[in-house]
């Protein structure tokens, strides 16, 4: 369990509406960095750990997202915070909008309001000197992998939603026509095509992004449940087993787990799992039907 105060990946995602896939992308990419990450190292990450102030961060990028900031300029005012004011130790809760209706974002820094991305007020260091060539391709390359997230975001607001589903989709196959290595994208656009009950398809989709990112938690537990339904129980549970080693404090996978190993016949394995299932959610859904199988003999 967290320490007292702190937080797990799903309560993050209850608290929010943001759901794990996505928290987990923000984080993935270094625009949500936990505190205890920062305070105490990747350990923190390991057991689940995030702090108020996490939370925060996160209202603070929907905040700017309903005010129509992009992402891009939000990823991009907090990676310019961290590289020159790193003292500012809370970059994502430090910035607002200039106005009401402004897309503008500001901070406010040792009493005056600042651009974090340099912009009129803050003076940065010239750029290294690099070819016409070279700087083109980087920006080229730069102004794709932001595009793709534009895109990638857009799906996120659309998939969850059946009369959106389509446009979901143009929207996750736009951010791999940019960047086709987009794991996350992979996995989103198969769940998708899972929910509209074409599984050939997401079935691919879950298999390349595990390609790209063989420990890719979401595309596991995903490609697992279709081989699951298939009968194909011993090749699930190695990839819910996959999915459990990158993030042990993920109550609902360690239910498919169980459920799996019940129906193979280990039900001593299966209840290892009920057990910690009821140690991570002691008020989840599936409280009630973890405590009947621990009864049973």
């Amino acid at each position: 369990m967290c320490a007292v105060g702190t937080y797990t990946l799903g309560d993050v995602a209850r608290i929010t509406g943001v759901s794990r896939a996505r928290l987990r992308y923000w984080e993935r990419t270094a625009l949500l960095e936990p505190a205890a990450v920062r305070a105490a190292g990747s350990s923190a990450r390991e057991n689940g750990e995030f702090e108020f102030r996490d939370l925060v961060a996160v209202r603070s990028v929907l905040s700017l997202l309903d005010r129509g900031v992009s992402l891009r300029r939000i990823r991009r005012s907090v990676n310019a915070l961290r590289e020159r004011i790193p003292e500012v130790d809370r970059p994502l809760g430090s910035l607002r909008t200039w106005l009401d209706g402004s897309r503008r974002v500001v901070m406010r820094h040792e009493g005056v309001l600042v651009e974090p991305d340099g912009q009129l007020v803050l003076e940065f260091a010239p750029l290294p000197t690099r070819t016409p060539v070279a700087l083109a391709k980087a920006e080229k390359d730069a102004s794709l992998r932001d595009a793709a997230i534009e895109w990638f975001e857009q799906g996120c607001k659309l998939d969850s939603n059946r009369s959106t589903y389509a446009e979901a989709i143009e929207a996750y196959k736009r951010a791999l026509d940019c960047d086709p290595d987009f794991a996350d994208a992979h996995c989103n656009l198969g769940s998708v095509y899972f929910n509209q009950d074409r599984i050939a398809s997401s079935r691919i989709c879950f298999e390349r992004a595990l390609v790209i990112d063989p420990n890719h938690i979401e595309a596991n537990l995903n490609l697992a449940t279709l081989l699951e339904e298939e009968g194909r129980f011993q090749m699930a549970l190695r990839h819910y087993k996959v999915a459990i080693a990158a993030d042990p404090l993920y109550a609902d996978a360690h239910v498919s787990l169980a459920l799996v190993y019940e129906k193979i016949g280990l039900r001593r394995k299966a209840r290892g799992h009920w057990r910690r299932y009821l140690q991570l959610e002691p008020a989840g859904a599936w409280v009630e039907i973890a405590r009947q199988r621990l009864q049973q003999e």
